[in-house]
């Protein structure tokens, strides 16, 4: 579950708070194209007020009609099925032959719906298991697997940050990207043993470590949902642990510099620390698209659009080069 559906589940709790009913809608299932992906959650006010999306909207129409109708006055959760046909799929917004399921579920206490986001408040994850017959709630702790499940009996979601970030150096350029990338559902992170910065570095939750930053990392174990990014320009607080991520199964490894600086830091790493060249091929750097930005949170954005990229499968390693013929500026420094 996203930071956008987090969201949703605050005003659902509001909801509750003011005495309203409300269902709640969860993608399970999807076949050929879909707008959105299975997680994805929808509330209906019994007012039809609505937070959250799982189509282009006339999906969340019908949902609205059906509230206002008091079709969807629910005794106990309910399985739907959106865009069988064509021309379903055309009236319901989806592409043809898209189909989409639903679980819609009336909120109650026994949807555990404050416990849930205390949890989630405290950037935990959790596994919330839906019990079909009665609507009954039980919140256990997440397992390795964290994938979406809908038996004959029960919806069992995982909720919380699946991804992390971990950030080398607590400077400025740390404080935007972490922000940031709490946003769009990291686990943030940052690691600093100097007390010039580390003092003064706070965003709500992101963890502070004050240890070496390659013992962390060592320590995290990172794996293929792990993203490492050295900021501090200091060999000594980035080479050992970009070394460590580089031997790990991390899916992003970079670091900040200009080019000459990162041609230099490889071949630090191949030297003295024993990095492969296949290893040193992973290393990002400099890190972030190369989209002319120069102010922190300009390459903070460059930084995570290039991270999306990769997890995505859409990053491309040489982009054109600008058409004007200006020279590429490197995110963060000076043309060298």
């Amino acid at each position: 579950m996203d930071n956008v559906d987090l969201s949703i589940l605050r005003q659902v709790a509001q909801w509750q708070q003011d005495g309203r009913r409300v269902v709640l809608g969860t993608i399970t299932r999807t076949w050929g194209s879909a707008p959105r992906p299975i997680g994805s959650v929808v509330a209906i006010r019994d007012d039809g007020q609505v937070a959250g999306s799982v189509s282009g909207g006339c999906i969340e129409d019908d949902l609205i009609a059906k509230v206002k109708e008091g079709a969807l006055a629910l005794a106990r959760p309910e399985i739907v099925v959106y865009g069988v046909g064509a021309e379903e799929a055309t009236r319901f917004g989806l592409p043809c032959g898209g189909t989409l399921e639903l679980v819609l579920e009336p909120v109650g206490a026994h949807t555990r719906i404050p416990e849930l986001l205390e949890v989630l408040s405290r950037g935990e994850r959790i596994k919330r298991v839906l019990t079909l017959a009665t609507g009954d709630v039980e919140l256990l702790p997440p397992s390795e697997s964290d994938e979406l499940k809908l038996s004959a009996d029960t919806l069992t979601t995982t909720h919380g940050p699946h991804w992390r970030l971990v950030l080398i150096g607590a400077g400025q350029m740390t404080q935007y990207l972490a922000q940031m990338a709490r946003a769009i559902d990291y686990e943030v992170i940052v690691c600093d043993p100097r007390d010039e910065y580390a003092s003064e570095f706070h965003v709500d939750g992101a963890r502070l470590l004050r240890g070496m930053p390659d013992d962390i990392v060592t320590e995290l174990k990172p794996d293929g949902h792990t993203a490492i990014i050295a900021l501090t320009h200091d060999p000594k607080l980035d080479d050992l642990a970009l070394m460590e991520a580089l031997r790990s199964p991390a899916f992003y490894v970079g670091a900040i510099g200009s080019r000459v600086n990162q041609a230099k830091r490889k071949a630090r790493l191949k030297e003295h620390f024993d990095v492969t060249d296949e290893q040193l091929a992973r290393l990002h750097g400099p890190v972030g698209l190369k989209n002319g930005a120069r102010t922190p949170p300009e390459i903070a954005i460059s930084i995570l659009a290039e991270l999306i990229a990769v997890r995505y499968g859409y990053w491309v390693p040489d982009p054109v080069p600008m058409k004007d013929g200006a020279p590429r500026v490197e995110p963060g420094c000076e043309v060298s």
